[in-house]
């Protein structure tokens, strides 16, 4: 844990708060007669942490962006990918603790769960010393880099799905819901993109925006070779 609040760079003064944070669900079904929490709870509220830091990063921005790009901006900033890469600078796959069915099917590196985890030590973080140092991480960590000066999103799949496919005339392109799975407070949806009927790309997200946007950028690598 040592090692761990030093690449987050914060030492907490309640250490059992960044210990539930790496606790997945497996582990924690695993060991409840122990009373042992999983990360979820401290996700869902790290979730909306992240979201009001940035959202009042945007708001503040000398720019003064409109309400829409505000929006589409933060969803790009805080999107699974970012969160996943986040997740392997710190290396939070050799902390998190799985329960053995878990380790055994890859969740060690599974993107989904290691953005969540993230998220859930951003409340960890704000649980232990309030919002200034949870804003302090988030943004050393996730806002740092962050690029408003574009007349559209770095990463905006969808935006440049649709001008690719729009090139040639008479095509079509269309999402469809695939699955979604994940309790109520952790949906996790699946989408696929369609052109001209044919799937060419599916992807996953917590939101069906985010979704549609991994799928439009699995069809990007994939119409763009």
């Amino acid at each position: 844990m040592t090692e761990l609040e030093k690449s987050i760079g914060h030492t907490f003064k309640n250490r059992s708060l960044l210990e539930t944070a790496l606790n997945h669900s497996s582990y924690a079904n695993e060991k409840h007669t122990e009373g042992i929490e999983s990360y979820e709870r401290l996700e869902f509220l790290g979730d909306s942490v992240l979201g009001f830091v940035t959202a009042d990063f945007l708001y503040n921005h000398r720019m003064k962006l409109p309400e829409g790009k505000m929006t589409r901006r933060r969803s790009e900033l805080v999107c699974e990918e970012a969160l996943h890469k986040v997740a392997l600078e710190l290396n939070l796959g050799k902390y998190m603790k799985l329960g053995r069915g878990e380790e055994n099917t890859g969740g060690r590196e599974r993107v989904s769960v290691l953005a969540d985890m993230v998220e859930s030590i951003i409340a960890a973080i704000y649980l232990d010393s309030g919002i200034d140092e949870a804003k302090r991480f988030i943004m050393e960590r996730i806002l740092a880099d962050a690029d408003l000066t574009q007349n559209y999103i770095p990463g905006d799949h969808k935006t440049q799905l649709q001008e690719l496919v729009q090139r040639k005339a008479g095509q079509t392109f269309a999402y469809e819901l695939a699955g979604e799975s994940g309790p109520d407070h952790a949906k996790v949806f699946t989408f696929r993109v369609l052109v001209n009927g044919i799937p060419v790309g599916e992807g996953s997200g917590r939101s069906k925006k985010e979704a549609e946007q991994m799928a439009a950028k699995k069809a990007l690598e994939l119409l763009e070779k």
